[in-house]
């Protein structure tokens, strides 16, 4: 990467790149060069999955509407390589080891807050969509019986007020400050229903795959107060069961394609315990 003559035009010969670890969609090096750190992210065209679009065009566009908010990194450039576009962003760096409900909660509704930028994905809004939207993943599957017998029975309509919409707020995609947490990785914003994220964070399948674990009850019931509208907070609890199948759905997918990952497996049942818990 560091040798591509395009990039050679954004970032000087001398810098020192490190690969990034961790990440499951993409490729990222920090690249260290004076007292600047930088971010190269090089998009994978077959990393888009059932519920999460990997697409540069709405990672530049959100970056470049959250400018001077602190909710996004600061955008530097966006570029077409030899390897594959590449969007370059200055590196955030993280004052605690990991962001806490109530940092994200904070962010969440910040962004919350925030017009929508024209051109924006909407994802399914209403139990109805996200119901289908499950099915959908799950005939994907080779193996869909044991969850179709766990579809629930709920009604929500869609939702009336769309809001911006990270995608993928999960805890690896925030970076605590000390001004606050700023959001990656937003290569799956949308307009929407503010409970999609809510959902999101939520889900013991992520929390197990992109942060420390499942949240306490405790800690949950946490980000939902410190979110501070009853409004979405009441509809994601509405919409509970709907999210956790889906989702469910989503794991046992995502296991029958990583094959002997295990932890996709464990993520399955986490989803599957918790929509018990939610019908």
């Amino acid at each position: 990467m560091a040798s591509d003559p395009v990039l050679r035009k954004w970032i000087p010969g001398g810098a020192v790149w490190e690969r990034l670890t961790g990440g499951r969609t993409n490729l990222l090096w920090r690249v260290n060069f004076g007292d600047d750190v930088l971010v190269v992210k090089l998009f994978v065209e077959s990393a888009a999955t059932p519920m999460f679009p990997n697409d540069p065009d709405a990672e530049v566009a959100a970056l470049r509407c959250l400018d001077t908010t602190g909710l996004a990194p600061k955008l530097i450039g966006d570029v077409e390589t030899r390897h594959g576009r590449c969007v370059i962003y200055r590196h955030v760096e993280s004052t605690q080891p990991m962001v806490t409900p109530i940092g994200m909660a904070h962010a969440l509704a910040s962004l919350h807050r925030i017009s929508p930028f024209k051109g924006m994905r909407q994802p399914p809004s209403g139990s109805r969509a996200v119901l289908a939207q499950g099915d959908r993943i799950l005939a994907m599957c080779r193996d869909s019986g044991r969850l179709a017998t766990f579809r629930p029975t709920v009604a929500v309509e869609p939702v009336q007020q769309t809001v911006f919409l990270h995608g993928d707020p999960v805890p690896a995609n925030a970076v605590p400050t000390d001004t606050g947490v700023c959001l990656i990785d937003w290569q799956c914003p949308a307009q929407g229903d503010p409970a999609e994220d809510l959902a999101v964070f939520l889900s013991p399948a992520m929390q197990l795959l992109y942060g420390a674990g499942p949240l306490s009850r405790i800690e949950v019931e946490s980000f939902l107060a410190a979110y501070g509208d009853a409004i979405v907070t009441d509809r994601y609890k509405s919409l509970a069961s709907a999210f956790h199948w889906r989702m469910a759905a989503y794991c046992q997918w995502r296991s029958e394609q990583s094959g002997s990952d295990g932890r996709d497996s464990e993520a399955l049942e986490l989803e599957i315990a918790a929509l018990k818990d939610a019908s």
